[in-house]
């Protein structure tokens, strides 16, 4: 990821030359530092000595699928931070979901214009940023829920269940370290939105749902903690009578 004063890297990977070479050009015209991939093998390459701070992913690759490039990503703890944005023709609502399901952080559905593509990049650069410099919630940075069964670490950006590392990606780390700042308060759908995106509805309330539930499926036991209100939004459950 960039430091300091240094740009952004994104990373293009889109075996459409045109649109790739379209998209390098407003990038870079937008002060980012870019690197641009035809095909996922040299996108491989690449990310074993560079790390972006966001990926910009074609769904349909000549040598891969693009929704196994970013399955690759969310399993390695190297590169599970990594914002990732699919980049496909494929508007259906169902296309969607299955690619915020396999990990995807946003969806740009082409064609596209790339004032909107830069205001979903920025966006998310400035929730990275906004996670980055939040202020400690304790006074090490880390919140302790269920007697220390659950820590979540947010100078780490680390999760811990019974001492046990999960591996999240960022939008499910700030809607679990969210829903954690007041146990048993409701957030409705649209509050977890603007925390996450800061009022910008550039997704779906659906996306928030898809999210929860890959949150839920790597809590294991402590999933049935995340509970749905129905018509509501969601909380965390620390109460006795909790499930787990």
């Amino acid at each position: 990821m960039s430091t300091g004063n240094n740009p952004p890297l994104i990373a293009v990977v889109d075996d459409e030359r045109d649109l790739l070479e379209m998209m390098r050009l407003y990038l870079i015209r937008e002060g980012f530092t870019v690197a641009c991939f035809e095909d996922a093998s040299s996108l491989r390459i690449f990310l074993k000595s560079h790390k972006p701070d966001i990926l910009l992913l074609d769904r349909m690759l000549p040598d891969a699928e693009g929704l196994d490039i970013c399955r690759e990503i969310r399993q390695n703890p190297s590169l599970v931070d990594i914002t990732v944005i699919m980049v496909t023709a494929k508007s259906d609502e169902m296309e969607r979901i299955v690619g915020l399901e396999i990990g995807a952080d946003d969806y740009v559905v082409k064609p596209f214009s790339p004032r909107e593509l830069i205001a979903r990049i920025r966006a998310r650069l400035r929730n990275y940023a906004s996670m980055t410099l939040a202020k400690p919630l304790t006074n090490e940075g880390k919140m302790s829920l269920f007697n220390g069964r659950l820590i979540i670490d947010s100078s780490s950006f680390e999760v811990t269940l019974e001492g046990k590392l999960i591996t999240l990606t960022t939008t499910e780390f700030r809607i679990l370290r969210l829903l954690a700042e007041k146990p048993g308060r409701v957030y409705r759908r649209d509050e977890i939105l603007d925390g996450l995106w800061g009022g910008q509805k550039i997704v779906s309330d659906r996306t928030i749902d898809v999210h929860i539930s890959n949150l839920r499926d790597k809590m294991g036991s402590f999933a049935s903690a995340i509970r749905n209100i129905k018509g509501v939004g969601y909380k965390i459950d620390v109460s006795s009578d909790a499930d787990f």
